[in-house]
């Protein structure tokens, strides 16, 4: 807000020679670059003051980092040498001659080193399937990653490259990109696969792994703890992003934009808000464990200055989503009064109560609806006045072939029509 001022912090991670820029994409709610508008005239439109701005880095904690520990342990780096007898590393000769001249600046070459080469192979390579597959390995399935290693060694690269030759075949696996698993009952190891996958999106940690390893993720008690301890780390936000934009449909948030002369007052910033809103709330059902009554009404929603102003909830200010108790009479509260569900169920310039109706059929009340009988016929709205959307499915309900579903669907999506394409 103009009243005030504050300070923005981010951590980002840069490579050299990269630039920061400030680009505040609410503002202008057209998206269009100043430079592109009316020639001339100077811009009046809303701005940014920026009084003061520091960068601070490199931040590492320490060295080497730990990806590079996952993939070499503690194996020392040194600099490569030409009579070292071993090919230049080559990241590092790439590096020194961009689009194939030679660099001014040229990186001195590193590489590690091992006194033991096929030895710390294999142990690295194992320790990295085990991550990488989700399980125990076998000696055959080792062997034939480390054959492709030592086949690089033998060529004279160096032992960080001979590693990266294992390691990229490690990541082109099927037992890495997908799940292999037996029919009937899931072994420990499944298991923990499907829970992170499920809650965090990623591959088990230790913990998880550990667990499956003594084959006790198998004990209720213990994968309700474990259930706990995923849903309340950081990583299970990958879950409630996931899990809306598929249940319901917010991935879609972005396929139409309401028309610019009909709806001027959405923009960007709007949009954003309104996705957060909804992961905040369900994010809220999730660790308040709230009734399932939510889904469709409740007395508080999360807002921020212009979704209060979207839903004319007096005394909101900041960009910040705040919880608020909503006001007696206001038609909010759960998820089907939420911006983000009104928008994804429009289009640009029109709502249509069939199709909200459909998707709360389908997405609230889990009852998929098929498909319209040949020849139904589409609902358009009539320009001219004639007849109204309400008048064409009365009709549509009349047959019967047509009854079955719209009995279901229309009046939920009836009682939508009361918001507009932007919620």
């Amino acid at each position: 807000p103009a009243s005030r001022s504050g300070v923005l912090e981010v951590t980002a991670w840069m490579q050299a020679g990269e630039r920061v820029i400030v680009h505040a994409n609410s503002l202008d709610d057209r998206n269009e670059p100043i430079s592109t508008k009316k020639r001339g005239k100077p811009y009046s439109g809303p701005g940014i003051g920026l009084d003061w701005f520091d960068m601070e880095g490199p931040l590492p904690t320490e060295w080497p980092p730990r990806s590079h520990r996952l993939l070499f342990g503690d194996l020392p780096v040194r600099k490569w040498s030409a009579d070292s007898g071993l090919r230049e590393p080559v990241a590092a000769a790439a590096a020194a001659r961009p689009n194939g001249k030679q660099s001014k600046k040229r990186p001195a070459p590193v590489m590690v080193v091992s006194a033991a080469p096929e030895r710390d192979a294999e142990r690295l390579l194992r320790r990295f399937m085990e991550r990488a597959f989700r399980r125990p390995i076998d000696a055959m399935e080792l062997d034939r990653y480390l054959a492709l290693v030592k086949q690089r060694l033998a060529q004279k690269y160096a032992f960080h490259e001979a590693m990266r030759t294992g390691y990229k075949a490690i990541l082109a696996a099927p037992d890495f990109l997908f799940f292999k698993e037996s029919p009937g009952c899931l072994d420990d190891h499944a298991l923990a696969s499907r829970l992170s996958y499920f809650l965090w999106k990623s591959m088990p940690d230790e913990a998880l792994l550990s667990l499956a390893a003594n084959g006790q993720l198998h004990d209720p008690a213990i994968l309700r703890a474990q259930t706990e301890r995923l849903l309340n780390d950081p990583r299970a936000e990958r879950f409630v992003a996931d899990f809306l934009d598929q249940w319901l449909e917010l991935r879609r948030i972005s396929f139409t934009q309401p028309d610019k002369q009909l709806y001027p007052e959405f923009s960007q910033w709007l949009q954003n808000s309104m996705v957060a809103e909804t992961r905040e709330f369900f994010a809220t059902m999730l660790n308040e464990n709230l009734g399932a009554d939510h889904l469709v009404r409740s007395d508080f929603a999360f807002v921020n200055a212009p979704l209060a102003k979207l839903y004319d909830i007096p005394g909101v200010t900041g960009v910040d989503l705040q919880r608020v108790s909503l006001p007696v009479g206001s038609p909010r509260g759960g998820f089907l009064t939420q911006g983000s569900v009104l928008k994804v169920t429009a289009n640009g310039t029109t709502t249509s109560p069939v199709t909200r109706g459909a998707w709360i059929v389908e997405r609230i009340l889990g009852q998929p609806v098929p498909p319209p009988p040949p020849g139904a016929g589409s609902i358009e709205p009539d320009v001219r006045g004639t007849t109204t959307v309400r008048e064409q499915l009365d009709k549509h309900r009349s047959i019967e072939s047509c009854a079955a579903c719209h009995r279901k669907i229309d009046p939920p999506g009836f009682a939508l029509e009361s918001f507009d394409v932007m919620g």
